[in-house]
């Protein structure tokens, strides 16, 4: 592989890290527009930024932790789903 080459690699590798953080992103910014709108909100919601470190990276979303009545309320939500209720 000569050298023009491997710079053209190297660039592939970078727009295809920056692409999947956007799609990590994008994610979480669906998610977040999707809970409101059924009155659920975590507050740690996000990507995890260590997952977007490294040459390679492998963008994780972080769900977070939340309090014990968003909990609740994401189990009415997903019950509510489940039994074809809601929407």
């Amino acid at each position: 592989m000569e050298a023009t080459e491997r710079r053209a690699a190297a660039t592939d590798g970078v727009r295809d890290a920056e692409g999947a953080v956007r799609d990590a992103e994008d994610a979480v910014a669906r998610l977040k527009e999707g809970l409101a709108g059924v009155g659920v909100t975590l507050p740690s919601l996000r990507v995890d930024p260590v997952s977007c470190a490294g040459n390679e990276p492998t963008p994780l979303v972080d769900l977070g932790r939340c309090n014990i009545d968003t909990a609740l309320r994401l189990c009415e939500v997903l019950a509510e789903k489940g039994s074809g209720h809601g929407g």
